[in-house]
C-alpha cells in the first residue's frame, strides 16, 4: 500500500495528514514532508495518523526526527490517533512519553505547549 500525504493549516497549526502504510519504502516520503515543512517556518506541527494503517520502527524514526526538528525551532509535534494498534506501538516503545498524542485534530490543534 503507498503513502498519502496532504497538508492544511489550521490556526498557527499544519496539520499533515497521513493515510496508508508508514515503512521502510514511504517513510522517505513523510520525511521529506516534515523536512520541507521545518525548512518553510512550519515549526507547530499535527501529525493526523487516522488513516494509517501500518506503522514501522522505521516510520517512528521519521516522526522522533521531525519532532528534534520542530524543537531546534522551539516548535512542536503533536500526534492524532485512535487507533489501538497504532497507539499499542507507541506505548511499547515508551513514545507515548515523547509525544503529545490525541484523540482528534480539534483536540490537537487547541492543545497548548
Amino acid at each position: 500500500m503507498d503513502l498519502s500525504l496532504s497538508t492544511r493549516t489550521v490556526g498557527d497549526r499544519t496539520v499533515v495528514e497521513v493515510g496508508g502504510e508508514i515503512d521502510v519504502y514511504t517513510a522517505p516520503k513523510l520525511r521529506e514532508q516534515l523536512v520541507e515543512l521545518v525548512n518553510d517556518g512550519n515549526f507547530h506541527l499535527v501529525v493526523d495518523m487516522e488513516g494509517v494503517d501500518f506503522l514501522d520502527s522505521t516510520g517512528l524514526g521519521v516522526l522522533v526526527g521531525g519532532l528534534k526538528r520542530v524543537r531546534a525551532h522551539e516548535g512542536s509535534l503533536r500526534l492524532v490517533c485512535n487507533q489501538e494498534r497504532i497507539l499499542k506501538i507507541f506505548r511499547i516503545t515508551g513514545l507515548t512519553k515523547v509525544f503529545p498524542i490525541h484523540t482528534t485534530v480539534d483536540e490537537a490543534v487547541a492543545a497548548t505547549d
